[in-house]
């Protein structure tokens, strides 16, 4: 009979037991579960609850119950539903009664939300330490190649000259906001829900700021109801897994690009590289080409997780139990994609030559022609007119805009001086855009030098 069988008359259905089974997915919550029940059975005890002999036999147990997990030594059995019920039983199995003590002024409601915000606790900062990673070699890149130039892209189409470490720059800065809201998100679930009960508190002189502190939480619930209802905070986590995802999607997206004959910006290690069954010659991106795909999964664990909570009346439900598969999964994504990604960019090799050819169509200074005709008192949407009437001229004379001279450019731009036709060095135009943020060497030197410093 089930632990919380009292009231039935017969057992679950083996056809029920294995539909709502939970230990196959949640049985990696047992270090944050017997961490909780050590400082629970430790709070106990201080409030004369439990005797304090049960209450260290009790801590002693669960502390070789978690040895015997780490070392496979442990049966799991879907008739003990989840990793709680295989805790406790396991205890009552050694301590006979006194184990069963383990239990007194909690639910499981209260404990998986316990469980699920320490989990989520250790997550966030694991994530966090792999994203500063990231982040490292990102800069790590931009610093080894500070004055690659090549063409920045709107539209994917030739827009203007940037520098590659500025690009590269651009996603470290993404990657420190993603850093920024999990940091934030674990303010928010760092609050004990422990002691809250099934959802109305206990008749028991609990001490939940004991355990707060015991466990290292910011604060207790104020609310029990809230505290095992609401799973807000496991969704704003997904959320900034989403959020990290599609950055790193972004990024991947830009590699394929570079890796295309067309682009043939750069080339990735053969490491992270795959070939065809049937092409001989291929040498596929498919590390970059999976994290767009699995950045869908992130997608789908945060509707699952919003959709799951939507219509869910006060207090729990059993429909919470799905929500631990779609946080696992995201967890698991994000862990894979920072396993992989910061050693596939140490190892990235930049062709510098194809991007400094790319960098030097002329058509990419346009906007540094008409900027030149603004400093010389024209207003912007005349110059933006002049400049675009000469872009036309240009192609349908079938001339690159640095081959025309200054006769045929004054036909449309009036005012162009001699000083014009030097405005198609790619290099002098990134120097030009020498202010906070911009693309000029040594602005990009500033963010570098910050980044190496600040990811120290």
């Amino acid at each position: 009979m089930a632990l919380w069988g009292g009231r039935f008359s017969s057992n679950t259905s083996d056809e029920v037991a294995r539909y709502s089974e939970s230990i196959s997915f949640d049985k990696r919550l047992y270090r944050c579960d017997i961490e909780g029940s050590c400082a629970h059975v430790k709070m106990l005890a201080a409030a004369g609850i439990i005797p304090q002999e049960t209450a260290d036999a009790i801590r002693k147990e669960l502390l070789r119950i978690r040895d015997r997990i780490d070392a496979g030594d442990f049966k799991f059995d879907i008739s003990l539903e989840d990793i709680h019920m295989h805790i406790e039983s396991a205890l009552i199995d050694v301590l006979g009664a006194e184990g069963a003590r383990v239990h007194s002024g909690r639910s499981r409601n209260d404990q998986i939300a316990l469980d699920l915000r320490l989990y989520l606790r250790d997550e966030i900062d694991l994530l966090v330490h792999g994203i500063r990673r990231f982040q490292k070699s990102l800069a790590g890149m931009a610093a080894a190649h500070p004055r690659v130039i090549m063409p920045g892209f709107t539209h994917l189409q030739h827009a203007q000259v940037v520098l590659f470490a500025h690009h590269l720059l651009a996603y470290v800065e993404m990657l420190d906001r993603d850093a920024s809201r999990l940091a934030d998100c674990r303010k928010r679930l760092n609050v004990l829900p422990l002691g809250s009960g099934a959802l109305a508190g206990s008749t028991l002189p609990l001490k939940r700021e004991m355990v707060s502190a015991e466990l290292g939480f910011d604060a207790v619930s104020r609310n029990s109801m809230d505290s095992v209802a609401d799973r807000d905070f496991a969704i704003e986590f997904v959320a900034a897994i989403a959020v990290f995802a599609m950055h790193t999607s972004r990024l991947s997206e830009d590699l394929i690009l570079w890796c295309s004959q067309e682009f043939d910006f750069i080339e990735l290690d053969d490491a992270f590289c795959t070939g065809s069954s049937l092409m001989p010659q291929k040498k596929n991106p498919d590390v970059c080409e999976l994290t767009r795909g699995k950045t869908a999964r992130v997608y789908g664990s945060l509707t699952a997780l919003l959709t799951l909570c939507k219509g869910l009346p006060l207090t729990y439900n059993r429909d919470l139990q799905e929500d631990k598969i779609a946080v696992f999964d995201a967890c698991d994504t994000a862990e894979q994609i920072l396993a992989v990604y910061p050693p596939m960019i140490d190892s990235m090799k930049l062709k510098e030559e194809n991007m400094r050819r790319a960098a030097s169509d002329p058509a990419l200074m346009a906007t540094d022609i008409a900027e030149q005709l603004v400093k010389m008192g024209v207003p912007f949407r005349t110059a933006h007119h002049r400049v675009g009437s000469f872009v036309k001229w240009c192609k349908e004379h079938g001339r690159r805009l640095d081959e025309a001279s200054l006769a045929e450019m004054r036909e449309t731009i009036p005012e162009a001086t001699e000083e014009f036709l030097n405005l198609f060095d790619p290099e002098a135009s990134v120097a030009k855009r020498d202010l906070t943020g911009g693309t000029g060497f040594s602005q990009v030197a500033r963010q570098i030098s910050f980044w190496q410093s600040a990811l120290e």
